[in-house]
C-alpha cells in the first residue's frame, strides 16, 4: 500500500520502518526535518508537508504526541484533510483525548476521507521489534482495510469498538501501568531496605502471582536507580491527564491514577520528564531515604 508516516519520534521511525520492510511503499513527514532521513536511507519518500505526503495514500498514519498535534498535523494549514484523496484512511496512532478523536473523525468524514483511532503500548521495544499491542476504535471495515498495515507494527490488534474506542482502551492500559509500576517501586523498595538480592526476589515474585511486564522489564531499572528512556514520564504523565479529564467525563473516581499523575509532576518539574516511565520510583525511594 502506499502509506504515509506522520511523527518520525522515538515511537514513530521504527514503526514505520517496519512498514518498508513489510513491503509498503512509505513517504514520511516530522516537523523536524532530519528525522526522516533514517526513512529515506531506507527507502522511503520525503514530504515537506502532511497534505503533501497525504496526497498520493491510501492509509495516512500519524503518530504524534498530543490532541493538539494530531489537530495541528490532520485540520490545520497544510494539513492531511487539504491533501487526502476522498476515501482515504486516517490511523491516528497518537494517544489523545477520545473526545477529539470523535470531533476530527466527524470533520475529515465531511471531506470524505475515513478515520480510525489505533493507540499501541509496548513502549519502544514493541516499536522496533513490531510487537506492539494496538487497540483500535472504528467502523470494522475500515479496521479490515488497515489491517495489513497494522499488522506490520503490532502482534496483537484488537478491535475495540466504535471511534473513539482505542482511546479509552488506551487510558485503562495507562491506569493499570500507573498502578503497576507503582507497586512495583515499592516492592523493590521494601526488598532494598531489608538488603535482600532483589534479582533472586524479582526471579521469585515474578513466577507467582505478582509477574507482570512491568515487572519483568522495569524492576531493574527501579533496583539499579537507572532509568534509561522507554517511554517517557512526560507523556505518561499527558497520556494520565487524558485518563483523569474521561473519567470526570464519566464521574468515576481514580484515586491512584491521581496519585501516580502527582507523583509524575513532581518528576517533570525536577527535570526528569524524559526518564522511563519507571523513575516514579524515584519517588517511593526519596519516601524511605533510599
Amino acid at each position: 500500500m502506499d502509506v504515509a508516516f506522520l511523527g518520525l519520534g522515538t515511537m514513530g521511525a521504527p514503526m514505520a520502518l517496519n512498514l518498508i520492510t513489510a513491503g509498503h511503499r512509505v513517504t514520511g513527514y516530522n516537523r523536524t526535518r532530519e528525522k526522516v532521513a533514517p526513512l529515506t536511507a531506507a527507502g522511503a519518500k520525503a514530504a515537506t508537508s502532511p497534505a503533501e505526503a497525504a496526497a498520493s495514500a491510501e492509509i495516512i498514519v500519524v503518530c504524534v504526541s498530543d490532541s493538539s498535534d494530531v489537530e495541528q498535523v490532520v485540520l490545520g494549514d497544510h494539513g492531511v484533510a487539504t491533501g487526502a484523496r476522498p476515501g482515504a484512511l486516517v490511523i491516528d496512532m497518537s494517544t489523545i483525548s477520545p473526545s477529539v478523536t470523535r470531533e476530527i473523525a466527524q470533520k475529515l468524514a465531511e471531506t470524505g476521507v475515513r478515520m480510525i483511532d489505533a493507540p499501541v503500548s509496548g513502549g519502544s521495544e514493541g516499536a522496533k521489534n513490531g510487537t506492539l499491542s494496538i487497540m483500535v476504535g472504528g467502523a470494522a471495515e475500515d479496521v479490515a482495510y488497515a489491517r495489513p498495515v497494522l499488522q506490520a507494527m503490532g502482534q496483537t490488534i484488537t478491535h475495540i469498538g466504535p471511534i473513539g474506542a482505542g482511546q479509552t482502551a488506551k487510558a485503562i492500559n495507562q491506569i493499570i501501568v500507573a498502578g503497576t509500576y507503582w507497586s512495583v517501586a515499592e516492592g523493590m523498595a521494601l526488598g532494598l531496605k531489608a538488603g535482600l538480592d532483589m534479582k533472586r526476589v524479582v526471579q521469585a515474585v515474578g513466577s507467582g502471582a505478582a509477574g507482570s511486564w512491568g515487572l519483568t522489564h522495569r524492576a531493574g531499572n527501579m533496583i539499579d536507580q537507572d532509568y534509561p528512556l522507554g517511554f517517557r514520564v512526560r507523556l505518561h504523565h499527558k497520556d494520565l491527564a487524558i485518563a483523569l479529564e474521561t473519567a470526570r467525563e464519566l464521574g468515576q473516581p481514580l484515586p491512584l491514577a491521581a496519585q501516580v499523575e502527582q507523583v509524575e509532576t513532581g518528576l517533570i518539574a525536577k527535570g526528569f520528564g524524559d526518564e522511563d516511565v519507571s523513575a516514579i520510583a524515584r519517588s517511593v525511594r526519596e519516601m524511605g531515604g533510599l
